[in-house]
C-alpha cells in the first residue's frame, strides 16, 4: 500500500508532493542531494542554469534550414547549433571515463582517413560507370588495395566520359584529376565522405524507415573497409582514435572489431597477403603500448589507462562457422590475454540472425574456454536495438541475459521489460546506451523520445557511448553527453558523472585497474567541477549582462 495519503491542506500537498517526487527520483544520482560535495552542487546548479539560459537564447533564435531548433533535436540537423553553445564547450572538458562501445572501422574522422589513403601508392578506386552532374550522387565509390604488378599507369580517370567502368584508378590520381566541374579535388572529397557517411536528407526524409537508414549505413563499411584494414592505415587509424578520444576526456576504450575470414580481410602492407588475426591484435597493441609510453613520457600518464577490445563477428554467418570464430578468439586469448575484453555478435539484429540460431556453439563456449586453459571471455552482446515488441531482435534481450551477457549493446527496448531490468540490476548488466547512433537509425525522433530516462529511473547503471561516430559525426562522446544533458530538466552534471564512473566499474578492466581508473578519475572530475563552475559563472554574469543591455 501506498504511504502517499491524500492531502487536505496546501502545506500538506506541497510536503506530499516534494516527497512524492524525490520518491519518484530516488534512483538517480542527481537527486541524491544530501550526498553532494558543496562543490559538486554548485557545479550542477550552475550547468542546470547555462543549459536554460541557452534553450532561452540560442535555442530559440531562427536559423537558415533548421526550421524548429530546440535542444536535444535531432543531432545531424542541430549539430551546427550544438557546438556554438557554452555548455558544449563545458562539456568537452568533462572527464568521461571509457567508451566501451564503438566499432573500431568507424571511430575516426572521415577527413583523417582520407589524407591517410593519399600517402599509399596502393590505394585505388574505381566506380560502376564514368561519374557526372546526374550520377555522382548514386554511384558509389569502391576501394581496395592492389600490389605492384595490379597497379595501373593508364591516363584514365573517373569523370573522363571514356572511363571504363570498374577500372581501378590510383587515389591519388583520381583526387587530381577529378572533374572541376565537379568540384575537383575537393568535389573527389565530397563524393568519397557522402559514401562513408550519413547525411541529415538521408537520416531524416529519403531513408524514412530503419530497415532503409541501415542499408545506407552498413554501405558506408564496405566502402570504408579496404581503407581502414590496410596495415599500415590502420596503425594510423587505431593511433588516431585513441589519441582524439583522450583529448575529449576519455581515459580507456574498448572498441569491437568485427573479424571475418575472407569478406572483409585485413591487408598487409604489400597490398598482396590477408594479415592473421594474430597480427591485427599485434599491430593494436603496439600503438596503445606506444600512446602510453609518449603520455608517460609528457607526464601525462593518468588521461589514458589503456585499450582492450570486443572480438566480434556479423550475425550472417552459420552456426559452423561460429565454432570457428569462438574458437579463434579463445586462440587470440591464450596469445594475448590482457587485450581481449569478450565475444559479440553484430549486425543489424533486425534482418541477420537472433542469438538463437548460435545457441548451440554459443552453449559451449565456456567448456571451449576451460578445454584451452584460458581464463573466463564474457559474452558482451549487442541486444534490443530495435523498436520491436516480442520480435526477435526484442527477444534478444532474453537470450544475452540468459546466456550470462556481461553488459548490453544498446538495450534500446529493454524498457518494456520489467523482469529483466530487474535482472539487469540484480546480476550488475550495465547498459551501453548510445543517444545519438539510436536517433539516427530512426529508433527515436529526438532525444526527448529516448528510453534513456527510464533506465535512470529505474536504476539501472548506463554507460554512454558512440557507437559509430566516423559515420555519425559525433566524435568523442561530448556531443553525446550534450545530447542527454539538453533534452532533460532532470538530468544534471552528477548524473553524467555518475554514467562516466559506471563506464570504468563496468568496464573489462581487472579490479585494480578498476580502483586506479577511478581514483585518476575522481581527481580530474574535482578539477573540471571547479572549472564548470566558474566557466558557467562567467557565462551566466556575461547572459545577463546582454539582457540588461538589451
Amino acid at each position: 500500500m501506498s504511504s502517499f495519503a491524500v492531502p487536505t491542506t496546501l502545506a500538506e500537498y506541497e510536503a506530499s508532493r516534494e516527497d512524492l517526487i524525490l520518491a519518484d527520483r530516488a534512483q538517480r544520482a542527481d537527486h541524491k542531494k544530501g550526498q553532494l560535495s558543496k562543490l559538486e552542487a554548485l557545479a550542477d546548479k550552475v550547468i542546470r542554469q547555462v543549459r536554460a539560459a541557452e534553450a532561452a537564447s540560442i535555442w530559440s533564435l531562427e536559423y537558415e534550414g533548421i526550421p524548429h531548433p530546440f535542444p536535444g533535436m535531432e543531432f545531424l540537423t542541430g549539430r551546427s547549433i550544438i557546438v556554438q553553445t557554452k555548455l558544449f564547450e563545458i562539456l568537452g572538458k568533462m572527464p568521461k571515463g571509457g567508451l566501451l562501445h564503438a566499432h573500431l572501422d568507424a571511430t575516426v574522422n572521415v577527413s583523417f582517413l582520407l589524407k591517410a589513403a593519399m600517402k599509399y601508392p596502393a590505394v585505388h578506386v574505381r566506380a560502376s560507370t564514368a561519374l557526372n552532374a546526374t550520377n555522382i550522387g548514386s554511384v558509389l565509390p569502391e576501394m581496395s588495395v592492389l600490389p605492384q604488378q595490379l597497379r595501373t599507369s593508364s591516363d584514365i580517370t573517373l569523370t573522363d566520359h571514356n572511363y571504363i567502368p570498374d577500372t581501378w584508378v590510383p587515389m591519388v590520381k583520381a583526387r587530381e584529376s577529378f572533374d572541376s566541374q565537379l568540384g575537383g579535388p575537393e568535389g573527389f572529397d565530397r563524393w568519397i565522405t557522402a559514401a562513408l557517411t550519413i547525411n541529415p536528407t538521408e537520416a531524416y526524409v529519403t531513408h524514412n524507415t530503419v530497415t532503409k537508414i541501415w542499408q545506407k549505413f552498413a554501405s558506408t563499411f564496405v566502402v570504408s573497409a579496404p581503407l581502414v584494414r590496410y596495415e599500415p592505415i590502420q596503425r594510423e587509424y587505431i593511433r588516431e582514435f585513441i589519441l582524439s578520444y583522450i583529448a575529449d576526456g576519455i581515459s580507456y576504450v574498448e572498441p569491437r572489431i568485427n573479424f571475418l575470414r575472407d569478406a572483409i580481410p585485413f591487408i598487409a602492407e604489400d597490398g598482396q597477403r590477408q594479415l592473421t588475426h594474430k597480427e591485427v591484435l599485434k599491430d593494436f597493441q603496439k600503438v596503445v603500448d606506444d600512446v602510453k609510453a609518449e603520455l608517460k613520457a609528457q607526464g601525462r600518464e593518468d588521461e589514458f589507462i589503456g585499450a582492450k577490445i570486443i572480438y566480434s563477428t556479423i550475425r550472417f554467418i552459420t552456426p559452423e562457422e561460429l565454432e570457428w570464430y569462438l574458437r579463434d578468439c579463445i586462440a587470440l586469448k591464450k596469445e594475448f590475454p590482457h587485450l581481449i575484453a569478450g565475444f559479440d555478435l553484430v549486425g543489424d539484429e533486425n534482418v541477420l540472425k537472433p542469438l538463437t540460431y548460435y545457441l548451440e556453439p554459443l552453449l559451449k563456449f565456456r567448456e571451449m574456454q576451460k578445454e584451452a586453459g584460458v581464463s573466463e571471455i564474457p559474452f558482451i552482446f549487442h541486444g534490443g536495438e530495435t523498436l520491436g515488441d516480442g520480435t526477435e531482435a526484442d527477444m534478444n534481450l532474453y537470450d544475452a541475459i540468459l546466456l550470462g551477457t556481461k553488459r548490453i549493446g544498446h538495450g534500446f527496448s529493454l524498457v518494456k521489460h520489467p523482469k529483466l531490468i530487474e535482472l539487469c540490476k540484480e546480476r550488475g548488466i550495465a547498459i551501453e546506451v548510445c543517444p545519438i547512433s539510436n536517433e539516427i537509425l530512426r529508433l527515436t525522433s529526438s532525444m526527448h523520445m529516448h528510453p534513456l530516462p527510464v533506465l535512470l529511473n529505474q536504476g539501472v547503471s548506463v554507460a554512454l557511448c558512440s557507437d559509430d561516430p566516423s559515420v555519425f559525426g559525433n566524435m568523442g562522446l561530448t556531443f553525446d553527453y550534450f545530447q542527454v544533458l539538453a533534452a532533460s530538466e532532470i538530468t544534471g552534471l552528477i548524473q553524467l558523472g555518475e554514467m562516466a564512473k559506471d563506464s570504468i566499474k563496468f568496464s573489462s578492466m581487472e579490479e585494480e585497474e578498476k580502483k586506479d581508473a577511478l581514483a585518476a578519475w575522481q581527481k580530474r572530475w574535482e578539477v573540471f567541477l571547479e572549472y564548470a563552475a566558474s566557466e558557467g559563472q562567467k557565462f551566466l554574469a556575461q547572459f545577463e549582462g546582454m539582457k540588461v543591455s538589451g
